[in-house]
C-alpha cells in the first residue's frame, strides 16, 4: 500500500513528477498533439481544484510555444483528430486572458471539421492516411473541442455533428454480447485488421474504450440538455459503462489490456484504461448518469492504480503499467506492445481520476 494521500494529492505528484522533468516548451512530441493535450486538461482540472498558479503558468508556456501571433499552430497534422484536441486548452486561456490569438487558434482547429474527410457513412476518419478507419479514440479528440466550442461562440451546428459522430461510432462498434466497443471500424472493410464482414478491429482494447465515456462527458458538460441526441447518448453512456464493471479484477481493481481476455496468462492489467474508466464512472455518478452504487468500482479502480505507484530516487512519482501509443491490431499486438513510466497520456489519464475521486471524496461518496 503507498502512502496515505488524499486523490488530489496524488494528481498534485503526478503534476510535479512531470513539471520536474520537463519544461513545458520541451514537451513531447515536437508538436501540438494529444499526448501533451490529455496530461495538460488533466493539469487544468487540478488546477481549478487547487488554485496553484504553477500549473495555470505551465499550460500557458506549452501552449504559447505552439500558438503564433495570428492564431496559426506552429507545428501539427491538420488531418489528423489527434492534432485537434489540445485545442480544448484555449477556451480556459482565452477566458482569464482575454487574448484573442487563442480564440483565432481556435476558429482555425474547430473549422476543420465541417470538411474532414469522412466513410460513406459520414464518419471521420481518424487520419489522413487511415483512408475510412473510425477509431474509438477520435471522439476524444473531437468531440469536446468542438461541443465547447458550439458553447461558447454559438457556432450550435457542432453539437449535430459531433453528437453524430458518438451515436454512428457506438452503433458500429458496439459487441451485443459483451456491451464493449470494438477499437475501431472501416467501412470499406480495406484496413488490414478489418473483419471481412462487418470490417470491425479484432479485439476491445483498454485506452481505446476509455477514451470514449471520458468524450461524451466532456461533452455532456457543454452540450444543451434538450438536444435531440442527448438522451441517446445518455443511454450510450450508461450502457457501456456498465458493461465496463463486469471486467474489472476482482482481485487488483484493474482492468486489463484487451478487456474481456483476462483469463489468458499472457494479457496483463493496465493503468491508464483503468483510469480513464475509474474517471469516467466516477464522473457520471456525480452527474446523475449513473447511480451512486457504481462508485464502488471507481474507488476500486482508483486504489488498484494506487497500489502500483512508486517513487524514484528523487522523491518523484513514478506511474507504470501503461501501454504506449498503439494502433489497431489483432490479440498479439496489444499483448506485444511495451509499457512506459509517466508518459503524458498515461499521467494525464491518471490526473483526470484522481480529480474526479476528489471531487466524489468531496461530496461525502465513498
Amino acid at each position: 500500500m503507498q502512502e496515505a494521500l488524499p486523490p488530489i494529492g496524488w494528481a498534485e505528484k503526478a503534476c510535479e513528477a512531470l513539471m520536474a522533468k520537463y519544461e513545458p516548451e520541451q514537451l513531447p512530441p515536437d508538436r501540438f498533439h494529444y499526448h501533451q493535450g490529455v496530461f495538460l486538461s488533466g493539469m487544468e482540472k487540478c488546477w481549478r481544484e487547487t488554485g496553484n498558479p504553477a500549473y495555470f503558468e505551465y499550460i500557458k508556456r506549452w501552449v504559447d510555444s505552439q500558438i503564433l501571433a495570428d492564431g496559426s499552430i506552429k507545428k501539427h497534422k491538420p488531418d489528423e483528430l489527434d492534432d485537434i484536441q489540445p485545442g480544448v486548452l484555449l477556451f480556459n486561456l482565452y477566458e482569464q486572458t482575454g487574448d484573442e490569438r487563442y480564440k483565432k487558434a481556435l476558429y482555425n482547429l474547430v473549422p476543420l471539421l465541417k470538411s474532414w474527410k469522412t466513410n460513406p457513412s459520414g464518419g471521420f476518419w481518424h487520419k489522413e492516411h487511415y483512408p475510412n478507419q473510425m477509431w474509438l479514440d477520435g471522439l476524444y479528440m473531437a468531440g469536446p473541442i468542438a461541443v465547447q466550442f458550439a458553447k461558447t461562440f454559438g457556432e450550435t451546428e457542432y453539437y449535430d455533428l459531433l453528437a453524430y459522430q458518438a451515436i454512428l461510432m457506438e452503433k458500429h462498434t458496439k459487441d451485443p454480447s459483451t456491451g464493449l466497443l470494438y477499437h475501431g471500424w472501416d467501412e470499406t472493410k480495406t484496413a488490414d485488421w478489418a473483419d471481412p464482414v462487418t470490417g470491425l478491429a479484432p479485439e476491445f482494447w483498454g485506452r481505446a474504450i476509455g477514451w470514449y465515456p471520458v468524450a461524451l462527458l466532456e461533452m455532456f458538460e457543454h452540450m444543451p440538455e434538450e438536444h435531440k441526441d442527448k438522451a441517446a447518448l445518455t443511454a450510450i453512456l450508461q450502457d457501456l459503462l456498465v458493461a465496463l464493471t463486469k471486467y474489472q479484477d476482482a482481485a487488483s481493481g484493474l482492468w486489463y489490456q484487451v478487456v474481456d481476455k483476462a483469463d489468458r496468462p499472457d494479457n496483463w492489467p493496465e493503468n491508464s484504461c483503468t483510469a480513464l474508466y475509474a474517471h469516467a464512472i466516477a464522473k457520471a455518478v456525480r452527474l446523475g448518469y449513473l447511480d451512486d452504487e457504481y462508485l464502488q468500482y471507481a474507488w476500486k479502480g482508483y486504489q488498484g492504480v494506487i497500489d502500483t505507484l512508486r517513487f524514484d530516487d528523487n522523491g518523484r512519482l513514478v506511474i507504470g503499467q501503461i501501454c504506449i501509443g498503439t494502433g489497431i491490431g489483432d490479440y498479439a499486438h496489444y499483448i506485444a506492445r511495451p509499457t512506459s513510466e509517466n508518459d503524458l497520456h498515461g499521467a494525464g489519464a491518471f490526473i483526470l481520476m484522481c480529480v474526479e475521486m476528489s471531487l466524489a471524496k468531496r461530496s461525502g461518496q465513498r
